[in-house]
């Protein structure tokens, strides 16, 4: 089968089209400024990028134009738009009602709207995705893939937060996790590549780019993550605080004189490593920064690899132990000297990196040393793949 998954955003589009059988990505793109002008990234599988121009008023006008470049005479990767049999759509929250991916019905499409107040940056716009490609392809199975649905089997010790309980009854407000599909597919490959059980094992990932989190996978299962009702809780990340004492929320609001939306968008916007350093929320100007004797980049990077280790110390408690740590995301997979850092934390546990094994980058490879108790691993995230292996199965049905 030929897969077509869609990512949407507020204003851009990411998408590929997949074949399930071989697994190979037949081409990849994106749709940026939609509502602005917009624009079109498309790439075919052994070709160069094409870039091009096109007006996408709405999401409608960018998915018609990804459908226009895959079935292009000359660069396209399908002869015509009977060849894509499913469209698998990537929706950041699914609440209570989803716990594994499900093929969109209008029962579906409402169920996700009710999480719209839970994700209001994210779920309207893959609302409007999904409605577009049911719209200009009415005919093919569309799938929802949701970014919470494998942290779904948490237990409620690890999930509820000690608030009256009729927040959780009436309003929802629990912990829910993020990031899912990347952690779901980190744990299997995992498995695949150290030839472990995974229904027999403690594993802990750390998806750590911009956003960042961790979790604790046993025996398959998610049983506990660190982003919690919404993706602001937990490690600290590009721009967003992470875990933070409510109290210094409202010291931080009367300081400035905020309301709660714009003490929010300072959490959410101007924090993290960006706030702490001044420098950037992107990783690679605060090693830079860090490297020219920048005392603040320096305390950013060793504040994330410091919180991210404190996860990883939790989740071995949560599960009486861990056989493997997997790095995975575009800081995890990609920077040898973060993974070494977080390590550094570790010996407790028995981990011990191996700096030549380690000197990696966006592979697949073994970390630790031969002697080291728990096995390291970098793991390359594809959460495209794992939203067309679902959308394939349930399409198949």
């Amino acid at each position: 089968m030929k897969i077509l998954v869609i990512n949407c955003g507020s204003s851009s589009l990411k998408y590929q089209v997949i074949d399930s059988e071989s697994e190979q990505v037949l081409a990849k793109g994106l749709c940026e400024r939609i509502g602005i002008d917009g624009r079109l990234v498309y790439q075919k599988a052994g070709l160069d990028k094409e870039i091009t121009d096109i007006p996408m008023p709405t999401h409608k006008e960018a998915v018609a134009s990804v459908i226009a470049a895959l079935t292009n005479d000359k660069t396209g990767a399908l002869s015509s738009l009977d060849e894509i049999d499913a469209v698998g759509h990537r929706v950041v929250h699914g609440g209570e009602k989803f716990a594994s991916s499900v093929l969109i019905t209008d029962e579906v499409i409402s169920a996700i709207e009710e999480c719209n107040d839970l994700a209001p940056l994210h779920n309207p716009a893959n609302i409007i995705g999904i409605k577009a490609c049911q719209e200009l392809m009415p005919t093919k199975p569309q799938v929802g893939v949701f970014d919470t649905a494998f942290h779904q089997t948490m237990p409620s010790k690890a999930y509820m937060y000690a608030v009256p309980y009729k927040y959780y009854e009436e309003n929802g407000v629990r912990r829910y996790g993020f990031h899912g599909t990347s952690h779901s597919y980190v744990s299997k490959r995992v498995c695949e590549m150290d030839g472990c059980d995974l229904k027999n094992s403690k594993i802990v990932v750390c998806h750590i780019g911009n956003g960042a989190s961790c979790s604790a996978v046993l025996n398959g299962e998610s049983v506990d993550t660190s982003m919690g009702l919404s993706p602001l809780e937990g490690l600290v990340m590009g721009t967003r605080s992470g875990d933070i004492d409510p109290s210094a929320v409202e010291y931080m609001a009367k300081c400035d004189g905020l309301d709660f939306a714009g003490v929010m968008n300072v959490l959410n916007k101007q924090s993290g490593v960006l706030g702490v350093s001044g420098v950037s929320s992107d990783f690679r100007d605060l090693l830079a920064a860090s490297a020219e004797g920048n005392e603040r980049a320096t305390l950013a990077i060793e504040m994330l690899a410091y919180r991210v280790a404190k996860y990883i110390g939790a989740y071995a408690a949560a599960m009486n132990g861990v056989d493997v740590i997997c790095f995975t995301a575009g800081l995890g997979e990609n920077n040898a000297g973060m993974r070494e850092l977080i390590c550094s934390y570790l010996g407790f546990m028995g981990v011990k990196i191996d700096s030549a094994a380690n000197n990696c980058a966006g592979e697949e490879c073994l970390v630790s040393a031969k002697d080291s108790r728990v096995k390291v691993y970098v793991v390359p995230t594809n959460e495209e793949l794992m939203i067309a292996r679902d959308t394939a199965e349930i399409a198949s049905k």
